[in-house]
């Protein structure tokens, strides 16, 4: 078998490279030349440990090759983004252009495989502009949905391992589409359709978003009541039946941060604990930049002079190089657009550089800044030890105090 993965970001790379461990041949398609060049040459565009050994193993042995091109094969897979539009509204442009590229290319008996996270339907409309284009192939090719379970940082393990829910258009294409993941999944594969398969994903992200949201409310509640809210849900949580997460500075990343939002743009009235937990932890984000703020201005009012502020953390989630949605980014972007020609430094130790922000050493920061604020929770940071004589705002639990 030959299978076409659309898309070589943060899951369809990364995928792409676990079923060429396990002797599919892939060709993976980007639309960012740089992307491609740097896979055939066994170089990972991402930061995801251990890939990148088995990405150069895959390419040497002619069982992964990178185009911006897709070419015919048995099998496609789309794992591009889907991004909100301004308004929260889903947006499946891109997998529609992916699927659009490969419809020339489609043969009878192949597999089609939607991965992207989507609006419950997407499937079934990118199969009527499919059977639009080819009519011909109508009942004749397999057409599945299967989301993506994987947590950054841990993704060779949990591709390999977590249980995966498949929902096909017909049992046939489900049992077609398990026939191909079971190649390199050993989890559970679980058997739906596919409208049950888009909403259990929307469903499993909006879950930890509500439950984030209940974490950072009480941060706030705590913080008026001057209670330690990280010794607080320590207790709480002995109880036998309770298990609160720990609070930030909102929720980012490409999942919980936007896959509530197709719930709540097809279903508005209905939806209305999945839109308030949206609320809340924007807001969370929105209440740490005036935190910061008014710590700069009780420094310099006490101080005579501004204040030296490390934002420490651009990622969205802790030892990780991604920003997507990340709160932590938006924080840094707020902060400094409140202090024009404030002494500010920026600190993500898991990016060499960045194209806005001039990036400074995690220690050097710390040992410079007057202020300290504590973003994301990387295990850099936890190695510092607290400090008197600065003022620490910790958002992630680095110091719990």
């Amino acid at each position: 078998m030959k299978a076409c993965f659309m898309g070589l970001g943060y899951i369809g790379l990364p995928t792409a490279i676990i079923a060429a461990k396990h002797g599919i041949e892939i060709l993976g398609v980007d639309i960012n030349p740089k992307v491609v060049k740097m896979t055939n040459e066994g170089r990972l565009h991402i930061v995801e440990p251990g890939m990148e050994d088995l990405l150069r193993e895959v390419v040497e042995q002619g069982m992964l090759k990178a185009s911006t091109k897709p070419e015919v094969c048995d099998a496609y897979f789309m794992v591009v983004p889907t991004p909100f539009k301004g308004n929260h509204e889903p947006d499946v442009s891109y997998v529609e252009s992916a699927t659009r590229s490969v419809i020339p290319l489609l043969k009878e008996g192949d597999l089609y495989v939607i991965e992207s996270t989507s609006p419950v339907g997407t499937t079934e409309k990118m199969a009527d502009i499919i059977f639009a284009v080819r009519p011909d192939l109508k009942g004749k090719i397999h057409i599945a949905y299967c989301p993506e379970r994987v947590l950054p940082g841990n993704v060779i393990y949990e591709l390999v391992h977590n249980d995966r829910v498949i929902g096909g258009l017909t049992p046939e294409a489900t049992d077609k589409a398990i026939e191909f993941y079971s190649q390199f999944v050993t989890g559970q594969l679980h058997k739906t359709n596919s409208r049950t398969a888009e909403m259990c994903k929307l469903t499993e992200n909006s879950s930890r978003d509500v439950q984030i949201a209940f974490a950072n409310e009480l941060s706030m509640v705590c913080e008026k009541a001057g209670i330690n809210v990280w010794h607080l849900i320590e207790l709480a949580n002995k109880h036998p039946r309770v298990n609160i997460l720990q609070p930030g500075c909102g929720v980012g990343g490409h999942c919980i941060a936007v896959d509530p939002y197709f719930i709540t743009a097809a279903f508005p009235r209905e939806a209305q604990i999945i839109a308030k937990a949206r609320d809340i932890n924007n807001y969370k984000s929105e209440w740490c930049v005036e935190r910061v703020k008014s710590a700069m201005f009780r420094f310099e009012l006490d101080n005579k002079r501004r204040p030296k502020v490390a934002m420490m953390g651009l990622a969205f989630k802790p030892n990780i190089d991604d920003l997507r949605e990340s709160p932590a980014k938006r924080i840094v972007t707020s902060v400094m657009q409140s202090f024009n020609n404030a002494d500010i430094l920026v600190v993500e130790p898991n990016i060499k550089e960045h194209n806005v922000f001039k990036l400074t050493n995690y220690q050097d920061a710390y040992e410079q800044a007057d202020i300290v604020v504590f973003l994301t929770a990387h295990n850099e940071f936890k190695t510092l030890p607290w400090r008197d004589d600065k003022v620490i705002l910790d958002f992630c639990g680095i110091f719990k105090k």
